[in-house]
């Protein structure tokens, strides 16, 4: 059995004293969780929340990294700068990466090979557009970004991978995918991973929904056989909805 992994997206939002606040309200409320709580903070709340966190089952992300240990990156931070302030997770391919920042298959790849051989556990991002949902290329595009993201890496790493799919029409607008939608997608995934990895490797990766889940509709979301948690955005804002997504 997979074990589900519920992970908060903060995305640009809460100053290094209100991240520290949010996840002390948070932490009793997840104390008793059955999956795996991580909070993926922005970078300057790292620390912050690090302090916070450190002794309590949950775990602290970053939202980006990049593939050089150093060098003149202006922005950017290394695998190793991250460890050092205690991250265990980092987002990588994020919708809003791809489409503000640049981000593309091929760099998504550097950064998940980097991160992964540095220790670090990375949220794959991948996901497709409203009109690529509509012309039928959902699948296609889906198997192509996931399969992309893992190359170069073994499959005893791909297992510790984590996969997010957000389809990228559900990120920040309240649509949401129906569960048979996303279960159905998180599913070509998963059987992208066998095809090339085998079923072992496929069975054991982890594969999140992350378009807009919330506390009233993680119960179905959840209940599906091929989600094994949620990346979740605006709900993970507020410790009271964030709780109410990891104790579903």
């Amino acid at each position: 059995m997979r074990k589900p992994i519920i992970a908060g997206n903060w995305k640009m939002n809460k100053t290094p004293e209100e991240a520290a606040v949010l996840v002390k309200d948070l932490i009793p409320l997840v104390a008793d969780a059955k999956c795996d709580v991580v909070v993926c903070p922005p970078a300057v709340c790292l620390s912050a929340v690090k302090s916070v966190v450190e002794g309590t089952n949950v775990r602290l992300g970053a939202q980006n990294v990049h593939f050089a240990e150093k060098g003149a990156f202006t922005g950017e931070l290394s695998c190793d700068m991250l460890k050092a302030v205690g991250c265990e997770y980092v987002i990588i391919g994020h919708s809003e990466r791809r489409q503000f920042f640049g981000e593309t298959d091929k760099s998504v790849n550097k950064r998940t090979v980097a991160a992964v051989k540095a220790g670090l556990i990375p949220i794959i991002c991948v996901g497709e557009m409203k009109d690529e949902r509509e012309d039928g290329y959902t699948d296609a595009i889906v198997a192509y970004q996931t399969l992309m993201a893992l190359t170069g890496l073994t499959p005893d790493e791909i297992k510790n991978v984590v996969v997010a799919y957000e389809p990228v029409w559900a990120i920040g607008t309240g649509l949401t995918a129906t569960d048979e939608q996303a279960n159905e997608t998180i599913g070509v995934i998963r059987k992208a991973i066998e095809g090339r990895y085998g079923k072992d490797v496929a069975d054991a990766v982890r594969i999140q929904y992350g378009g807009s889940m919330k506390g009233s509709n993680v119960k179905g979301l959840m209940s599906q056989p091929e989600i094994d948690g949620g990346l979740i955005g605006g709900a993970s804002l507020k410790a009271a909805d964030f709780a109410q997504v990891v104790n579903y």
